[in-house]
């Protein structure tokens, strides 16, 4: 089984576009939306949802009244203002580090898990697709990445399906770690930018200092001729390949609005390029 996890420094750089694109292009594959906090694959590609749970992430303090003697230790020993002065707890700032529990001279703190989002298995037409959705103002959202990739392994093996595409979060942080560690290749999508530039570089940054085999693809290359030659000399002299460079095109806006991938928009030109950004892929994962 190999793993691609396509990833990029920055949002909005088109990163969901190609898995869309990928997704009608690779066989037996099981897709991966382990971008947690946005997830949107599912909107390019028809599905239905055959599995939901929930997402217990944090555990968060609770305070039993009929045990409380408000004798305030609680209060006083919260490093985040979590429990007010009428012994209430916010969970929004309760970050679960349980000192209240230790404190209390009554036993009435306990914790209690939280329900932080939920984990989907939908059924698509070009496979089954692992997603899940962080409910706002929830962490752990590298936690709910590693469960997203749990899931879709499992499904491959079970399966036997002999690739999993991960549409990854962009940036640098927790999510992205946890959704590139282990993978066999990370295709980095760029755009021509100073920041698109400058973000490129911190996320090789992390692919290199975790081992992971990186591409690059630029997208948009034509509205910034002058950076998209910068990131090509940053890739040749730092020996990384460049596999596609993919022109501005409305059709990659029509097809998102009509909830259809790039190939199922059907332009030939653009088609073309990422079926032969998908055919040097499918070398390297060999």
């Amino acid at each position: 089984m190999k793993q691609l996890s396509v990833i990029s420094g920055k949002g909005g750089t088109g990163k969901t576009t190609l898995v869309g694109s990928f997704a009608h292009l690779a066989r037996n594959k099981v897709l991966a939306d382990c971008d947690v906090d946005a997830s949107n694959l599912y909107l390019l590609l028809k599905h239905s949802i055959i599995q939901e749970e929930d997402f217990k992430a944090l555990k968060v303090a609770t305070i039993d009244k009929s045990k409380c003697t408000k004798c305030g230790r609680c209060v006083e020993h919260c490093r985040f203002n979590a429990i007010s002065n009428s012994f209430v707890v916010e969970e929004l700032l309760c970050e679960g580090c349980g000192v209240c529990t230790i404190v209390c001279p009554v036993n009435a703190v306990s914790l209690k898990e939280k329900i932080g989002g939920k984990v989907f298995v939908s059924e698509t037409e070009v496979g089954p697709l692992c997603h899940a959705i962080l409910y706002p103002g929830e962490e752990a959202s590298g936690k709910l990445v590693t469960l997203v990739r749990d899931k879709a392994k499992r499904i491959a093996e079970e399966q036997k399906l002999e690739l999993i595409i991960i549409d990854a979060s962009p940036g640098i942080g927790c999510p992205v770690i946890a959704s590139i560690g282990g993978v066999d290749l990370a295709l980095i999508v760029a755009e021509p930018s100073i920041s698109g530039v400058h973000d490129l570089k911190r996320i090789l940054k992390v692919t290199q200092h975790f081992g992971v085999k990186a591409m690059v693809c630029i997208n948009k290359y034509d509205l910034n001729l002058e950076k998209s030659k910068e990131i090509e000399r940053y890739c040749k002299e730092n020996d990384i390949m460049l596999i596609g460079k993919l022109p501005y095109d409305e059709c990659f806006t029509k097809a998102m609005v009509e909830g259809k991938s790039v190939i199922e928009y059907g332009k030939a030109e653009i088609n073309k390029k990422m079926e032969e950004m998908w055919d040097e892929i499918e070398r390297s994962l060999r």
